[in-house]
């Protein structure tokens, strides 16, 4: 059910660039650099906020798309963040603060033209398909949060109900807190209560992952992202379908939303803000399309977060409770930040991802999968060296992988005092030190200032 160009000319006037959201053209990005000093001293007036506190901002008039936060830590160049003043250090901004400061401008518009007011224009009822109405909305087995986060807003857009198809894990869980949502009910509770309810699957359309309690013959549509393989389900007549190629099954749900001018919860656009963020690994996996990254933008600004770079880490340390089940790709990407360096003997930028776990062990021992993986991380990043540490958050104890020549010197010069943990030097043990910002960054900045120089 995509969009046509003209279909609410005669409904709605809204303003232009709405238009060509409608048109399915999503707008193009644009750099926020300029004009940065004096969004900047807009946001310096707002009260500052320490991790602790929430990544939302009720109080805060001017979100930035989420780079708000970004935008009040803007280093002296314009395009990096302050990340330690005390030793005077600077991040590049993450993927994601771009992502977002560069389709402020179109997440602004684009929320300034919807309704104030959850309410929406009965007319647009008009263009909503009946056979939703009332059903209920279900992921798949083994649910995770897009399933979870896109059946909330399918519910709450098409005016049915969420139910879960198995237990939620833990990231699903942080985000269902984090937004003040309650745990939707499971499928088998909802179809005890009514054994004929309509179902819509979404985030799945193959038989294989649906829930045996559900009866096919009572599925009215499907809402999905995935290709059409095997064992797609089969109906003896006509359902509603919306299938999309895009990175996340939440980014339809969201779009469909603002498409038919309708202004999600601020709940449900928490919800589905996260899910998109969790399917798309912080918007830097394979799948991730510009409708991704302009949605998440909009749903920042909708949802009231000022620093989505710390709604992601926090999602990203919630899911680490089940990091065993994550990809090597979503471990060296999940929680990953570079930095910038030039002195006379070296110039470029390291990264540097850190993976918090409980079981630190159970990390390790996918040494083999990991090293490939950081190699094709720092190749496709044009990245100088790449480091992944490993946090144990029970023992406080760390240990660095090194993908090769390159991390070992520098790693050897950073931390003189700790040992090469194993024959290959694919292991560093960094003993008590476990932060980015307090133990590993400075001690690499060190390092690189004191003359380091990338080995021949």
């Amino acid at each position: 059910c995509l969009s046509e160009p003209g279909l609410y000319e005669n409904t709605f006037s809204i303003k232009s660039s709405f238009y060509s959201f409608l048109s399915m053209s999503p707008p193009t990005p644009t750099n926020t650099n300029a004009g940065i000093s004096s969004q900047q001293d807009k946001i310096g007036q707002k009260r500052a906020r320490s991790d602790s506190q929430s990544c939302h901002s009720l109080g805060h008039d001017d979100h930035h798309a989420g780079g708000a936060e970004a935008l009040r830590l803007t280093g002296p160049d314009g395009q990096t963040k302050r990340y330690d003043d005390e030793h005077g250090i600077v991040r590049k901004r993450t993927n994601i603060e771009n992502v977002v400061l560069d389709r402020e401008a179109a997440a602004h518009e684009i929320a300034d033209a919807l309704p104030k007011e959850i309410s929406t224009v009965p007319r647009v009822d008009l263009f909503l398909p009946e056979a939703l109405k009332d059903a209920v909305f279900v992921g798949h087995l083994v649910t995770d949060l897009d399933s979870v986060g896109g059946a909330i807003g399918a519910a709450a857009l098409y005016g049915g109900r969420a139910a879960l198809a198995s237990e939620v894990n833990s990231e699903t869980a942080f985000a269902l807190e984090e937004w003040g949502m309650e745990k939707p009910p499971t499928i088998e509770e909802v179809l005890k209560e009514n054994p004929d309810a309509k179902i819509c699957l979404v985030d799945h359309q193959q038989t294989s992952q649906m829930n045996p309690n559900i009866n096919p013959d009572n599925v009215v549509g499907v809402i999905d992202h995935h290709a059409l393989q095997s064992k797609t389900i089969v109906t003896d007549r006509p359902i509603y379908i919306d299938i999309r190629p895009w990175g996340s099954m939440s980014t339809i749900i969201a779009h469909t939303f603002l498409t038919h001018q309708r202004r999600p919860p601020m709940k449900v656009a928490g919800m589905m803000l996260c899910a998109i963020l969790s399917d798309t690994l912080n918007l830097q996996g394979p799948t991730t399309t510009e409708w991704d990254r302009l949605i998440v933008a909009v749903l920042s600004e909708i949802a009231q977060v000022d620093d989505i770079q710390f709604l992601a880490t926090q999602q990203f340390k919630a899911k680490s409770k089940e990091l065993a089940g994550l990809s090597a790709h979503g471990l060296v990407n999940g929680d990953q930040k570079s930095f910038s360096f030039k002195t006379e003997k070296f110039e470029g930028d390291v990264g540097f991802a850190v993976v918090e776990t409980t079981d630190d062990a159970v990390i390790i021992d996918r040494l083999g999968d990991l090293l490939p993986e950081i190699v094709a991380c720092k190749k496709e990043k044009e990245l100088s060296a790449l480091f992944l540490a490993v946090v144990n958050i029970v023992s406080l104890k760390g240990t660095l992988l090194l993908c090769g020549p390159t991390e070992l010197s520098l790693a050897k010069m950073a931390f003189s005092e700790c040992t090469v943990a194993n024959e290959s030097s694919t292991l560093m043990d960094l003993g008590k030190r476990v932060s980015r910002k307090k133990d590993y960054i400075p001690a690499i900045t060190r390092a690189i200032k004191s003359g380091w120089s990338k080995p021949m």
